[in-house]
């Protein structure tokens, strides 16, 4: 269990880091343009906080996989993120439009790779979670 959670943490810091690339990536110089200057700070720093969420996950698994498993704390955080992804799978799945990555090679890849990740989080917390 210690070397999924690990493995997991390394996907999860791996993923916050990303986030770096993510305003190049998507033209948001562009596009944040046309917003109004809250709405493109409030787009800067959920971002921030998204990428730095994803990073501290990360590394709870990394350094501490036996204590989310072992203790009553660590099962209770797991819960609490089993049920975090498993939220953020529901909103890949019903939330982003289709048009957003059918027909498209790469996108439809981002699209599977992510599911199939929210799904494995969602089911290794909660099996963390319910563990003995």
């Amino acid at each position: 269990m210690n070397t999924a959670l690990q493995l997991t943490g390394c996907i999860f810091v791996l993923l916050a880091l990303v986030h770096v690339i993510f305003p190049k990536y998507f033209n948001w110089k562009e596009d944040l343009r046309k917003l109004s200057l809250i709405n493109k700070q409030m787009m800067e720093v959920h971002t921030f906080f998204i990428a730095l969420t994803v990073l501290l996950m990360g590394l709870l698994c990394l350094f501490f996989p036996s204590e989310l498993h072992s203790t009553s704390l660590g099962k209770s955080i797991a819960a609490a993120l089993s049920i975090f992804w498993f939220l953020r799978l529901l909103i890949q799945l019903f939330w982003y439009s289709p048009y957003l990555w059918k027909g498209k090679s790469f996108e439809t890849i981002i699209h599977i790779v992510f599911t199939v990740f929210w799904i494995w989080c969602t089911g290794l917390f909660l099996y963390v979670f319910l563990s003995n």
